[in-house]
């Protein structure tokens, strides 16, 4: 009975070793109590605890962990109540004060994540509690991560999640914001239009200086075409002239030559022409000289 007893009481001492052994993972830490005193924290590792003697008070997860809590009502500076969810990133980075800190720390996170709320929110209006998320965040970051430094954790971020008015409240902003658009919407179709009708002048006045131009172009070329048909009757006259000097003419031709331009002169229109008394008496000679060749 000896060696059997013997035999039996080194199994259940290794099985008890072996229930014993504790392996503590990545990201994890285990709280240890010596006779109900802490006594130690293990991290990553192999360990053995000591029967009867220790115990691990908790395990705690060193990872950052996400706090999602319910909707609080907070009131506004201007007496608006709205609901308001946030979202807290905190990491525990003493497990000893996580565990022996505060009674509940989640639930202690929340009611501090509350009162912080309110108090921030109760020194805002309305639309600085729509328009100011980064600065509530950074003030809700700033005092919890201070509050919980004795609890062993570290807030690293604070979110508000969601911000709902009262019902009346949404229905007026949705109405602000449908004018809002509708005055936009006006603005650029005036715009437009302005553009539009500016266009239209700017083309209207490039035409009608085009059509200036190519009036004064046609007037120029009309007025050169002229001043060149004068300019070479003026020639042939000069010329005639020139060729009749040279050819020393009678006052019988230079009478004919005045009888044949007021003959052009009249034309048939005139109806009344003074006849010189030169010219008249060449007329009366050429009328002789015709009635004597009739005979």
């Amino acid at each position: 009975m000896g060696p059997v007893f013997i035999g039996i009481l080194i199994i259940l001492i290794l099985l008890l070793i072996i229930r014993n052994i504790r392996v503590v993972q990545q990201a994890n830490a285990y709280v240890i109590e010596r006779l109900g005193a802490y006594s130690t924290t293990w991290g990553v590792g192999l360990h053995i605890k000591i029967p009867f003697i220790e115990r691990v008070a908790k395990v705690v997860s060193l990872k950052e962990q996400v706090a999602d809590f319910l909707p609080q009502p907070v009131i506004t500076k201007d007496n608006v109540t709205m609901q308001i969810d946030t979202v807290v990133y905190f990491q525990i980075t003493d497990p000893k004060l996580y565990t022996y800190g505060v009674e509940q720390p989640m639930l202690a996170i929340e009611s501090l994540s509350a009162t912080t709320l309110r108090n921030i929110i109760g020194d805002l209006e309305l639309d600085q509690c729509l328009t100011s998320r980064d600065i509530i965040n950074s003030k809700m970051r700033s005092i919890l991560d201070e509050a919980t430094d004795p609890w062993g954790i570290k807030v690293n971020r604070v979110e508000l999640k969601n911000i709902i008015p009262p019902r009346e409240i949404q229905d007026a902003m949705e109405k602000q914001m449908k004018a809002e658009r509708e005055r936009r919407e006006a603005i650029l179709r005036a715009e437009g239009e302005k553009r539009a009708a500016i266009l239209t002048a700017e083309g209207e006045k490039e035409s009608a200086i085009l059509r200036a131009d190519a009036k004064k172009q046609e007037q120029i070329l009309e007025a050169q075409g002229e001043a060149e048909a004068i300019l070479t009757v003026q020639k042939a006259t000069a010329e005639g002239i020139r060729l009749l000097n040279e050819a020393c003419p009678t006052d019988a031709v230079i009478k004919l030559r005045a009888l044949e331009a007021f003959t052009a002169a009249a034309d048939g229109k005139a109806t009344k022409i003074i006849i010189p008394s030169e010219i008249q008496g060449l007329a009366g000679l050429a009328e002789g000289i015709v009635e004597s060749v009739k005979e």
